[in-house]
């Protein structure tokens, strides 16, 4: 188990927050595999120290960036630009396999069993099922990869949404049509954005949800919490109760068990 790893991405002090939410929401679930975190230069030292407690590897990267202001301007994310940077969790090659996790996310029930997949292994895209989210990928660290995915992202439009998830959907063209094992069920990345599209489903499987997706442009750490009536402020125009629900699982991982360190 120590040959395999859950690896994240902090490119900023706020995805740093994220990071360490995912850290302590793992251990929480009882996971036997090791964590790594992936930051940039662009970390506070204090956030640097801080990912050290939490983390049982903090791996210092460059920034890639795909600079395709067109297509990330349709998404209406141009900081997604920086998310290239996420293919440099290949180059982790001490690791025999490995499942990479946003930091956006939280985990709610142990996903260790994750690694009985293979390369490339990751749950469709609410959006557009044809296409695979890829906030939770399960994958193998290789230098060749790497260099392959380097060498395709410097294409014309190798990335059709200017992000990763685009770079990563071409690059991996066969996941559509591969083998349906590495389909991950939905319950191992449901984007929290995507609730109100099926919540009879919501309903249905929420005790079933092992990984909840903070996916778009509002993160819970850009809200405020007030821990003596579990209220939360921001911007939560829209938000339905079952979000309000997971972002306040979110925040409580925060208080109890980030905060303390």
């Amino acid at each position: 188990m120590s040959s395999e790893a859950f690896v994240t991405l902090a490119t900023n002090d706020g995805y740093a927050l994220g990071a360490l939410v995912v850290a302590q929401s793992l251990r929480k679930v009882g996971t036997q595999r090791r964590l790594v975190v992936m930051i940039s230069k662009n970390l506070s030292d204090l956030m640097k120290r801080t990912l050290e407690t939490s983390f049982d590897e903090v791996v210092i990267v460059e920034e890639l960036d795909s600079h395709d202001i067109e297509n990330l301007s349709l998404l209406s994310r141009p900081e997604l630009g920086v998310t290239f940077t996420k293919i440099n969790c290949w180059l982790l090659e001490k690791y025999s396999k490995c499942v990479f996790l946003d930091a956006d996310i939280l985990v709610l029930r142990d996903i260790d069993d994750l690694f009985q997949r293979e390369e490339f292994s990751a749950a469709p895209d609410a959006g557009w099922p044809d296409c695979f989210n890829s906030g939770v990928f399960v994958y193998r660290p290789s230098k060749d990869t790497f260099r392959k995915l380097v060498q395709f992202a410097t294409q014309q439009h190798a990335s059709f949404d200017g992000g990763d998830q685009g770079l990563l959907n071409s690059f991996f063209s066969n996941w559509r049509t591969s083998d349906i094992s590495r389909h991950l069920p939905f319950v191992y990345n449901v984007t929290a954005n995507t609730f109100y599209s099926y919540v009879p489903a919501v309903t249905r499987f929420r005790n079933d949800i092992r990984v909840v997706h903070f996916a778009g442009a509002l993160k819970p750490w850009q809200l405020t919490y007030n821990p003596q009536n579990e209220n939360l402020s921001g911007n939560l125009d829209g938000q339905q109760d079952i979000q309000r629900e997971f972002l306040l699982c979110w925040w409580r991982i925060m208080y109890e068990r980030v905060w303390p360190q």
